[in-house]
């Protein structure tokens, strides 16, 4: 017997091009390896669980200097 790894839902490809932060109304970029929504405008990560996206400002976490500077530059491209 082979063991399959379990994946986690992921979001409606069309839910993520429609999501902004409720925090600040700009762009999010959705990072699939830690099943998240980043804002770099607000400098935090909502977490998307079961494949929803938990838009809640209580429920997100703040970015650490490095990953706000890292996703700074790649919402500017």
């Amino acid at each position: 017997m082979t063991k399959t790894k379990k994946t986690a839902p992921q979001p409606y490809p069309k839910l993520l091009e429609l999501l902004v932060c409720p925090v600040t109304k700009a762009p999010l970029i959705y990072v699939p390896a830690a099943a998240e929504l980043v804002s770099p405008a607000a400098g935090i990560a909502y977490p998307i669980k079961d494949g929803i996206p938990v838009m809640l400002e209580d429920e997100a976490r703040a970015l650490s200097a490095d990953e706000k500077k890292s996703y700074s530059k790649k919402s500017a491209k």
